[in-house]
């Protein structure tokens, strides 16, 4: 209960920070400078959709609420010049789940604790790359088969919005974020506490409006990804985890575990929740299943499992999917952009399986367990 307590307190802390600045609009004002690098050329906001999600996600709010920030922003700017609803969606859920897995986001956090807890910690930033490699893939993937060389490389025009400067809030806001992560990095203080020592002094200081702040935590995520911890841990002790690794041990070889267990988490979580469901539930048995099947690497299960889990979340039944679809503007075809989704999301379990068999290898390689 040790390592669950500490998990809480971590997500709080992170999550906390990131509200207050999502309350006082210093995530979208950064946002919106970041999107004024397209210079209104219209083939380069399909990129630059992508690499901004992905800075959002990675610096901290997760895919969920940086698809929630960003989408509305992307749909009002790209589809009046011709990109199309569907590339949009997929440039951001992609993008946004490149960043997710990075130490200082609150995603990030959940998976490196996991990790830790199942024995396998201290590789933080390669399960980064190989997640962000494989959304990268698809998203250049997408780009090509979906129009994006079709655009014009010539300005529009303005692509955005008059953006107006820093309020005071924001600036100490945004100043508070890249202290939290200089202190991370540098002087090694811990994640959790740090954030939510600058997040109570940003609200104390009135940087940022408490109850604002406090209603726009994700407190039904963190409740959920506590309870499925606790309730795994609880399944282990009875003897649950043991069944499912010896099944997957039976009818998987060492070859093909790896795509097996992308496209299973990939199926389950195109219509629930990765980071609070999938990943709690299925990390913690892959010592198991490589202790069955001799000569797998359990760093490379993990990889797997992450990719595959998290490559079907721009299906419509997941919450990026639904996000993008809700910001659509007015006159898009909703329910031709949720059919055209939901054939992606479950598409890519398939892909991720595809990617998993190729690269496995290569996950092992960089990630071997000593």
């Amino acid at each position: 209960m040790i390592a669950v307590g500490q998990l809480l307190l971590t997500l709080v802390g992170v999550s906390l920070l990131f509200a207050c600045l999502q309350s006082n609009g210093a995530m979208e004002a950064a946002a919106l400078r970041v999107l004024a690098l397209s210079r209104g050329r219209v083939a380069v906001l399909p990129l630059v959709f992508f690499v901004l999600a992905a800075l959002l996600a990675m610096v901290g709010p997760g895919a969920i609420l940086s698809v929630a920030l960003l989408a509305p922003m992307a749909m009002r700017t790209g589809v009046p010049v011709g990109v199309s609803p569907f590339l949009i969606a997929l440039m951001i859920g992609n993008g946004a789940n490149a960043g997710n897995l990075s130490p200082f986001s609150s995603i990030g956090v959940i998976v490196n604790g996991l990790m830790t807890r199942t024995g396998l910690g201290g590789h933080d930033l390669r399960v980064w790359f190989f997640h962000a490699a494989a959304h990268l893939a698809v998203a250049l993937g997408a780009y090509l088969l979906f129009g994006g060389l079709g655009l014009s490389w010539r300005s529009a025009g303005s692509a955005h919005q008059n953006i107006l400067p820093f309020t005071r809030r924001q600036a100490v806001s945004l100043a508070a974020l890249f202290l939290w992560m200089a202190a991370v990095i540098v002087l090694r203080w811990p994640l959790g506490w740090t954030a939510l020592g600058l997040g109570m002094g940003l609200l104390l200081a009135g940087f940022a409006p408490w109850r604002v702040a406090v209603a726009k935590m994700p407190w039904k995520v963190i409740a959920m990804v506590v309870t499925i911890s606790t309730a795994v841990g609880l399944i282990e002790q009875a003897g649950g985890l043991q069944w499912f690794q010896a099944a997957v041990g039976t009818y998987a070889t060492p070859q093909t575990v790896h795509p097996v267990l992308a496209f299973l988490t990939g199926i389950i979580s195109a219509y629930s929740s990765t980071s609070s469901v999938v990943l709690p539930a299925f990390l913690p048995m892959v010592p198991g299943i490589a202790a069955r099947l001799p000569g797998t690497d359990p760093f490379a299960l993990a990889v797997s499992i992450i990719i595959g889990s998290a490559m079907v979340d721009v299906s419509p039944l997941s919450t990026l999917g639904a996000l993008c679809i809700a910001a659509a503007p007015a006159g898009t075809n909703k329910p031709q952009l949720f059919t055209r989704l939901m054939i992606w999301g479950f598409a890519m379990a398939f892909v991720a399986a595809g990617i998993c068999y190729l690269v496995a290898p290569w996950f092992a390689v960089a990630g071997a367990i000593q």
